[in-house]
């Protein structure tokens, strides 16, 4: 890869990796995902979300769930990821999970201009990437995509959310960040609150620049699968895609 591609792969992962995560996490989070969540038995949207995403892993131990997790508290998981296990098992939520996602696209993606394009390249760049060490996302790219553009669209979004989650905790590992400070150095202690994380937090200050250097890290990481999986052709169909996507969110 010459220096011009490499440069225009990097601005494209610096420009959608935001877009992306707010697309997965509005669906994650979703009023709508927990409502049908409800509907087929999971009464705690918070169990079906650490069911439903770990399930993707396949019907293991909150051990392993937490781990490809990252960041929360292992009590958190083990807590949250059992019940919601215990209601129909992992490989099921996990199935529930790729089928509310098709939902929640059918109902807010339907209308986004060019959407059949935007799926063939987004298609094109989840197939082809590089998914060592990043087990939710091997295997979200393996559950059964909805048949229709909206529906796939929101799980082509949510599998590049996990990509770039995963190769994220890689770096914060990396670069010498435990999961509490890798959530202190980036959003606070309201999100490590969210996490799991009890207080008194440590103070972070000095180590901040570690946040930066994992996000640098994340890039570096990124550019290399994202340029052997998408030729620069179509890097900025694919970047004009997620705006588009982005710019439906509810």
């Amino acid at each position: 890869m010459d220096t011009a591609d490499h440069d225009a792969a990097l601005a494209v992962i610096r420009s959608t990796s935001v877009p992306v995560h707010d697309i997965g996490t509005a669906a994650y989070l979703s009023r709508d995902v927990f409502g049908w969540a409800a509907e087929w038995g999971w009464s705690n949207p918070f169990a079906f979300y650490f069911a439903g995403r770990g399930g993707m892993l396949g019907d293991v131990g909150p051990e392993v769930v937490c781990a490809a997790f990252g960041w929360f508290t292992p009590t958190m998981v083990e807590t949250l990821f059992v019940e919601g296990a215990a209601v129909k098992g992992a490989s099921a939520a996990a199935a529930r999970m790729a089928e509310a996602h098709a939902l929640w696209g059918q109902k807010y993606l339907g209308d986004v201009p060019g959407l059949a394009d935007i799926v063939a390249v987004t298609e094109t760049l989840v197939d082809g990437l590089e998914g060592s060490g990043l087990p939710l996302f091997a295997g979200w790219r393996v559950a059964q995509r909805a048949d229709d553009d909206a529906g796939k669209a929101a799980q082509l979004m949510q599998m590049l959310r996990e990509w770039r989650g995963g190769l994220h905790l890689v770096a914060t590992t990396a670069v010498g960040l435990s999961p509490m400070e890798a959530i202190l150095t980036n959003e606070g202690e309201g999100q490590a609150k969210f996490f799991g994380w009890s207080e008194p937090f440590p103070d972070c200050t000095s180590i901040r620049h570690k946040h930066d250097e994992a996000e640098d890290l994340t890039d570096q990481l990124s550019v290399a699968s994202f340029s052997s999986a998408l030729s620069p052709d179509r890097f900025e169909e694919f970047a004009a895609g997620v705006a588009a996507i982005h710019a439906a969110l509810p």
